[in-house]
């Protein structure tokens, strides 16, 4: 068996949904007579889903302990209601705002969190009764109309752009320019010091080859990004607040003590406790995180609308759990990655551009969108019960 097909049998969950993600974006650049590739419509994806990516780094957590969280929409919705009033009505300043939404979105957490960690409620329950109470609390606190406008500043949070947009080149923003080319050197020394480490420890590595194809396929995909966002308005501040998240989150999984406890009380915890896991101080701490991640994703959609409405939020609990189901997390717990998930959130958004585009029915997007996680979660079983290749 060649080097290439056993590293693709050993990391299937994590390359196959970046090839179908790649599919799709072809499959859509033809499709919409390019339109898929514009600088424009590239922005317009980051800017209309950042907040399923954000959502979605959260609930990872959440369903990697063997839980969800059903509530994510409604705390989002709440946060953002309550946000409106301060700014709106009480004209507080936008970073006071900020710091007591995100300490809202904690306390939520948090009071969920009591529930299911050491009350031993049912996750699926709990986060139920969390829906119904925080949509119930966002009509009241908004009296069913819409709340609005926020200060420029608040906006620029969610549909804003980094600090030097008239810096153009040929007609290509500076910035973004040079922020491919700064990521791309990091990722570099990323894969290659992660391959001396590898040695280091005496671990077989990969061929090399395949890490200088791994290098070239990343700093690809990155040029070509910052490439379309420096044709058009440079790069949206929302996606280094993403960026931002994932490097945390992934750092947080891959190399902490706490993350390896979250997994491994998702992946058996029976055995964690007896380890010394306290597993539930690491479930109630985990919806305290999803409770803030909810609140920041409340703030981006309440800034890029300009407006707290009480219809915001709805659905984007689904959005959230598809994204991680498709991007590689299980049903059962103990698997998933940070990047995964935002593979799969990736998945989700270019589907719905897509089709959009197309000219698709609502009712069919749904539709294809519900197909596609039932076959994701089809193969998050089929390839778990196949051997491992050795």
């Amino acid at each position: 068996m060649s080097a290439i097909v056993r590293l693709i049998k050993t990391n299937i969950r994590q390359y196959g949904m970046i090839m179908v993600l790649a599919c799709l974006m072809l499959l859509f650049q033809a499709l919409t007579q390019g339109i898929m590739f514009k600088p424009m419509n590239i922005t317009n994806l980051i800017l209309q889903n950042s907040y399923v990516l954000i959502l979605a780094i959260g609930m990872l957590l959440c369903i990697v302990t063997g839980n969800i969280d059903l509530s994510v929409g409604s705390v989002s919705a709440f946060v953002g209601a309550v946000a409106a009033v301060m700014m709106v009505n009480f004209e507080m300043g936008v970073v006071p705002t900020i710091l007591i939404a995100l300490a809202i979105g904690a306390a939520v957490g948090a009071f969920l969190g009591l529930f299911i960690a050491f009350l031993r409620l049912p996750a699926f329950i709990v986060t139920l009764a969390g829906m119904l109470i925080f949509r119930g609390l966002t009509m009241v606190i908004l009296k069913g109309q819409t709340k609005a406008p926020f200060a420029k500043s608040f906006q620029a949070l969610a549909a804003g752009y980094l600090p030097g947009r008239d810096w153009n080149v040929d007609g290509l923003n500076v910035i973004a320019v040079a922020a491919g080319l700064a990521v791309s050197l990091i990722l570099t020394f990323a894969i290659l010091y992660s391959r001396r480490i590898r040695m280091r420890h005496h671990f077989e590595p990969v061929p090399i080859w395949i890490d200088v194809l791994k290098i070239a396929v990343v700093v690809a995909a990155v040029n070509l990004l910052t490439y379309e966002l420096a044709c058009y308005d440079g790069i949206p501040v929302v996606l280094v607040i993403l960026t931002a998240l994932i490097l945390i989150y992934t750092f947080f999984t891959r190399r902490t003590i706490a993350g390896r406890h979250v997994y491994a009380l998702g992946g058996n915890e029976r055995a964690a406790r007896l380890s010394g896991v306290k597993t539930n101080r690491v479930v109630f701490w985990v919806y305290v995180n999803m409770g803030v991640l909810a609140a920041l994703a409340g703030l981006i959609v309440a800034g890029r609308l300009n407006a707290a409405t009480p219809k915001a939020g709805v659905n984007f609990e689904l959005d959230a759990i598809s994204a991680c189901y498709i991007g590689g997390a299980s049903a059962s717990g103990g698997i998933g990655t940070v990047i995964g998930t935002i593979v799969g959130g990736c998945v989700m958004a270019v589907l719905n551009n897509g089709m959009s585009i197309v000219g698709v029915s609502v009712d069919w997007q749904q539709t294809i969108k519900g197909l596609v996680l039932l076959l994701a979660v089809w193969f998050d079983v089929f390839t778990k019960s196949r051997p491992q290749p050795r």
